[in-house]
């Protein structure tokens, strides 16, 4: 299963030949609406946020614009470029940006919620079950939020006390004649508070990890390689409900007679010479029932014939592939006797040009 990244000039909601003072305008403006000071524990706003600056972040540089309009999301991957993980990113990148935006310094760090990290699991299915579909029970080993202290790190009723040397903030500013330098706390880490009771199960961390067993809806139809996405089920974040996603990739194993071509169930099958010569009724296997299938006389090793509505549906649809059946001719490796003269006299009659 493929995930959806919308066009950055989508994103942004300027035209494909908008200049770079369009692009700032466009970007400032949804900063602005949907920067993270202005909206507190809003996770789709934060990443809303995200998604703005990954596509300010490539269009405001006329490489890897270049690269994006050519090749789009997947040139810009081959490159090595990825978007945005966490909002302290995008503020280490375009801090002096946003400054201008919003008069002044913005607040970094401290007490901002962090969304968890994808994670990601395999199954492996016979093609009965992508053609079915499927139940699968897989455990994971994941990062949760310490059920005791609910990830402060610290011992229920004791709370963490504001940080004393930066009042809260995360990051302590240094001033020296005309040079003005902001770092993170050395004192609370960025954290912005400072624990004086760990936690006794998460010995301050906050965290625990665990290895749920969870379910997984295989849909019918499902191919090689395609993606399940289970929302919510990665690591947790910094706070309840800033969890990551588990992407479950799907594998098929390998069959020992078909084989599959999108929708459609490819098989090989060898009949007889006197089979394709003199025309046969076969039976065939499917991956459900066997079926009739009448091979007409004269038929040439290589021809195909086709099994309608026996290979896979799409996903999400009821509408099936076919099976698709390709005949050669078996040569025997052991004849008796009396079939090597038998097929001597045939050879006899015919026609040697």
């Amino acid at each position: 299963m493929t995930i959806h990244r919308r066009d950055y000039y989508e994103v942004l909601g300027v035209e494909r030949d908008a200049d770079a003072a369009v692009i700032k305008k466009a970007y400032r403006k949804k900063a602005l609406e949907f920067h993270p000071d202005r909206n507190p524990d809003d996770p789709e706003a934060e990443e809303r946020f995200k998604e703005a600056s990954e596509a300010y972040q490539v269009l405001s540089d006329p490489q890897k614009r270049a690269v994006y309009d050519r090749y789009g999301h997947e040139g810009l991957a081959g490159r090595g470029y990825r978007g945005f993980d966490d909002v302290g990113d995008i503020f280490d990148i375009f801090g002096d940006l946003f400054g201008s935006f919003f008069g002044g310094g913005v607040r970094r760090g401290a007490g901002r919620a962090h969304r968890g990290d994808d994670l990601r699991a395999e199954v492996v299915l016979t093609y009965s079950e992508a053609l079915e579909g499927v139940t699968k029970q897989i455990r994971i080993e994941r990062v949760e939020l310490c059920s005791r202290c609910r990830g402060t790190g610290a011992e229920p009723g004791r709370p963490p006390v504001t940080c004393p040397t930066c009042g809260g903030r995360g990051r302590v500013i240094h001033q020296t004649g005309f040079m003005r330098l902001e770092t993170t706390c050395s004192t609370c880490r960025g954290a912005g508070k400072i624990i004086e009771e760990p936690c006794g199960v998460c010995e301050g961390s906050g965290y625990n990890r665990v290895k749920p067993r969870l379910e997984v809806e295989i849909p019918a139809g499902i191919d090689d390689g395609q993606r399940i996405r289970l929302s919510g089920e990665g690591d947790d974040g910094s706070r309840p409900g800033y969890r990551g996603d588990l992407y479950v990739v799907v594998y098929l194993e390998p069959h020992p007679i078909f084989r599959r071509d999108g929708r459609n169930l490819l098989l090989d099958l060898e009949l007889t010479y006197p089979q394709l010569v003199l025309g046969a009724r076969i039976e065939v296997p499917t991956l459900e029932e066997p079926v009739s299938l009448d091979i007409g006389a004269g038929t040439q090793p290589g021809a195909v014939f086709k099994v309608r509505k026996a290979g896979f549906p799409h996903v999400g649809r009821s509408r099936r592939g076919d099976l698709l059946v390709t005949v050669g001719v078996g040569v025997p490796r052991k004849l008796t006797p009396e079939q090597k003269r038998l097929l001597r006299d045939f050879g006899d009659t015919l026609d040697k040009d």
